[in-house]
């Protein structure tokens, strides 16, 4: 159980009545955990985390890709206007992948 200091909205309309400074009250907060694989040392967190990340790798490589054919023409000329029609995402990183497991 944790416990967090709060102010509600009838404490803060409260204390601008009484011109003085809100107290805040104590909430008691409750967690239900449904599954513990990260506590437990359970590696499916980390596979899972990491086909997360080697996808996103070939997603990333496939639109690099498509922008390299269409950017570079057979004459030589670089095509700077092709190259906006193709969306590049940032890729994801496995923090991302373990924290949103």
């Amino acid at each position: 159980m944790l416990h967090d200091l709060r102010y509600g909205a009838g404490d803060l309309a409260e204390a601008v009545r009484a011109s003085r400074r809100p107290r805040p009250r104590p909430v008691r907060r409750a967690v239900a955990v449904h599954s513990l694989p990260r506590h437990h040392w359970d590696k499916t967190v980390a596979h899972w985390a990491a086909e997360q990340e080697r996808r996103a790798r070939q997603r990333l490589r496939e639109r690099v890709g498509t922008v390299l054919r269409l950017v570079n023409t057979p004459d030589g000329t670089l095509d700077l206007a092709a190259a906006e029609a193709v969306d590049v995402p940032p890729a994801r990183h496995r923090h991302s992948g373990v924290w949103m497991a």
